[in-house]
Order: C-alpha cells, then structure tokens, then sequence
C-alpha cells in the first residue's frame, strides 16, 4: 500500500457506535440521558467533597478526584459521541483526534491508580487506625495524586506523540466512536510492532499493578474484620469499604472482560461495548453507588439541600 505524508491527514472519520437508523433517536436519548446524570452526579460529588467540612478527609479526597476522572473520561468521549447521532458524516480533525486520545488515556489511567490510592487508604484506616492521620495525611495524599496525574499523563503524551508521529496509510476511517489508540494503530502504514508493544506494556502494568493494590488491601481488610470481635465493629468496616469495593469490582471487571479475551474473540464490536460501558455507564454508576451506600455523602446533600 502506498504511504502517505502525515499532512495529507486533515480529519478522520468514525465510524461511530451504529449504521442502523432506526437506533440513532432512540440510542441518542440513552446516551443524553446517561451522559447528563453522569454529567450532574459526579458535579455533585465533587461540590460535595470539597464544600462540607465533614468530608475533608482522604477518603472522601480521593472520591473527589475519583468524581473529576469520571467526568474528564466521559467528557472526553460523550459529547462527540452523541454528535454522531445526529450529524451525516462523523468527523474528527486531525490534531483533535489526538488530543480527545491523550485526554481519554490520561483520565482511565488516572482512574485506575486512583481506585487502587483508594483501597490503600481504606486498609490503612482499619487496620492501622492509630497511624491513619500520619499515613494518610493531606500532604501524602495531595503528592499521592500529583504523582499519579503526572504518570497518568506522562504516559498519555508518550502513546499519542508515537502514534501521530507514523505515518498513516491513505484509509483514514476509525473502527470506533472515539479515537481509541489500538484503532488507531491499525491505520498505521509503518510497522507497528513497537508501538503495539508499548501500549500492551503499559496496559498490562497499569491493570495488573493497581489490581495487585486492591486485591492485597482487600486480603488484610478481610482479615482483620475477621479477628474482630464485634459485630459492631465488623459492620462499621464493612460499610466503609462497601461502596469503593463495588465501584472497583464494576470497574476493573469491565477492564479484564475487555483485555482477557481471547484473540480469536476479540472484536473492534465487542470493544465497543465495553468501551461504552466504562466510558458512560460506569462514570453514572460510580456517583449513584457513594450516594446510596454511603451514610456520609447522603447526610451531606441533605445539608446542603437544606440550606438551598
């Protein structure tokens, strides 16, 4: 196939979530609609976290940050998402291709250590109670996230600079409702060994090592809420960690149904729904699961409802 210059490039096409147009209406008032309570939900999270004074702890620092990754990765994706219902030909240029492909990964990676910050702290509270202010402090925590948002888009950066800086054969239509770095890759004329490579390296480290966190905290909290000796205390523990436990089970299920599969069933189709998933319907998910399980933040938006 013939190579082409990077400047020929002015714009991709997307190919979008589905060619039936009977779907489009009705898909794009699901979509509106999960999209705006996610949109409202994690708004609401954050104001919440960061206006009540009850919530200034870790815990409920990181479910703001939490909150802030859900919106920018929905955001991200969502509105150009939706535009694709209603608009003949679904369209992306060139340079904001690759800037929506930096944004995404640099949110779901962020996402994802977030998760793995937020199972720490909850192993630190009950089984280092003692030593959870010093552990757990506000300038731990803030340098914590820094660290993380750096990672996340140091790492962005790199897989968006790598991909845009190949050359592109002349088939410029991408098998997705956003620019996704593996279909991407597959429009790519020069060998995409490397950057195949790269992407599975960084993939496999970033799922593996925030999960190996989970898992490990999750271990010592079971056996610590075990050698409790009362019912009081075992539930209390319990109820702290069931919303996080859920958001992350949700989560990083979805994250291994998508990459778990086997090659022979692995399809740019099913790599849509499972991108819809977690890029729409989990970031709804997540505000609803912390306001209905959790004790703090429901007594929080009643207070501050009562002062509206």
């Amino acid at each position: 196939m013939e190579k082409h210059n990077l400047t020929v490039f002015n714009e991709f096409i997307l190919m979008g979530i589905t060619q039936r147009p009977e779907l489009q209406a009705p898909l794009f008032g699901l979509f509106l609609t999960i999209y705006v309570i996610s949109v409202v939900g994690n708004s609401g999270l954050i104001i919440l976290t960061k206006t009540d004074s009850r919530l200034q702890t870790p815990m409920y620092f990181f479910l703001k940050h939490l909150a802030l990754t859900d919106l920018g990765y929905s955001t991200t994706v969502g509105p150009k998402m939706l535009a694709s219902f209603v608009v003949e030909e679904n369209t992306i240029s060139y340079h904001l291709c690759a800037t929506q492909g930096a944004f995404y990964i640099m949110f779901i990676v962020s996402e994802l250590f977030i998760l793995s910050a937020m199972s720490y702290d909850r192993y630190v509270a009950i089984c280092n109670p003692l030593l959870y202010p010093v552990i757990m402090s506000q300038r731990v925590c803030q340098v914590l996230v820094a660290i993380l948002y750096l990672y996340s888009t140091f790492m962005a950066l790199l897989v968006t600079i790598k991909i845009f800086s190949s050359s592109f054969c002349g088939y410029n239509v991408i098998s997705h409702f956003y620019c996704d770095c593996l279909p991407l890759v597959s429009l790519l004329c020069s060998n995409t060994h490397e950057i195949e490579l790269m992407i599975l390296a960084f993939s496999v480290f970033n799922l593996m090592s925030s999960l190996l966190m989970v898992v490990v905290s999750y271990l010592l909290i079971l056996l610590a809420i075990v050698g409790m000796k009362s019912a009081e205390g075992r539930h209390k523990a319990f109820s702290t960690c069931g919303s996080h436990l859920t958001v992350a089970t949700v989560f990083y299920g979805t994250m291994i149904f998508m990459y778990a599969q086997p090659e022979s069933s692995h399809s740019f189709d099913t790599d849509k729904m499972a991108s819809i998933f977690y890029t729409l319907v989990i970031p709804m998910l997540n505000p609803m699961i912390y306001s209905l399980r959790n004790k703090d933040v429901k007594c929080a938006f009643h207070r501050i409802w009562k002062k509206l």
